[in-house]
């Protein structure tokens, strides 16, 4: 497996009529292939954003088997279409299943379909959960015209596909050591609800000190000194709300 990115300034927004790039390759005859085209899936419940996907796909010569305005809709396509790719928008709106817990269950009813998220998102935590998610394509809606088509590509060979910007974003944290664990993000969002040591080991089935060496490993991995920038990080990476 391995990890693509493009560049491109094209964006795609409410509203704008949208041009299929022509100076994109993607090395997948079957994309291409009149008789074989590559069966999508679609995913936003934004009308005229999908509008503009369905544009881009099928200038590309992609086969959309199915659209969706939200997560419960889009794993019904899948498991009736079966398709090669679903491309999930992130959110579908307050109290609604979002596109990374959609790709989830998509993976389990349909696990060989390869999944594109596409987004306004760029924080490294909407990335990490995604990629553990099973997720291999993270494509930016702002660069949508131009990456769309070769993110598709991509993960449909089985590589890992991130939109430039979204790997401008990540990489300090790496370089850093600022990424924490899914443990520690565990704990981080937990002490962000101003639960205590003991609490958060009752609520992980872990000691009271475990929880507090995980505490002590996150302030140490972000330069840290209180409680209070715990909780602040907590709400920055929007595990818990402000």
């Amino acid at each position: 497996m391995s990890l693509s990115t493009a560049t491109g300034q094209s964006e795609l927004q409410h509203g704008e009529r949208v041009q299929a790039p022509t100076n994109i390759e993607v090395s997948l005859d079957k994309m291409s292939s009149p008789d074989a085209p590559l069966r999508v899936i679609v995913a936003d419940d934004h009308p005229i954003v999908l509008k503009g996907m369905l544009t881009i796909l099928g200038e590309g010569g992609l086969k959309v088997v199915g659209e969706a305005a939200n997560g419960q809709d889009a794993i019904r396509l899948a498991i009736d279409q079966q398709p090669d790719v679903a491309i999930l928008d992130l959110s579908f709106g307050v109290g609604r299943m979002n596109g990374i817990e959609a790709a989830k269950e998509i993976n389990k009813v349909a696990p060989h379909t390869k999944i594109v998220l596409l987004t306004v998102y760029s924080e490294d935590h909407y990335v990490h959960e995604a990629l553990r998610a099973g997720i291999l394509g993270y494509v930016l809606k702002t660069r949508a015209t131009s990456e769309l088509l070769q993110a598709i590509g991509e993960v449909y060979k089985g590589n890992i596909f991130l939109s430039p910007d979204v790997v401008r974003a990540i990489v300090p944290n790496y370089l850093n050591k600022k990424i924490l664990t899914p443990r520690e993000e565990e704990v981080l969002r937990l002490v962000g609800q101003g639960k205590t040591s003991k609490e958060i080991g009752a609520t992980l089935g872990i000691t009271m000190k475990t929880a507090d060496t995980h505490r002590t490993n996150i302030m140490h991995k972000l330069d840290m000194h209180c409680a209070a920038d715990l909780i602040h990080e907590a709400i920055r990476r929007g595990l818990v709300l402000p």
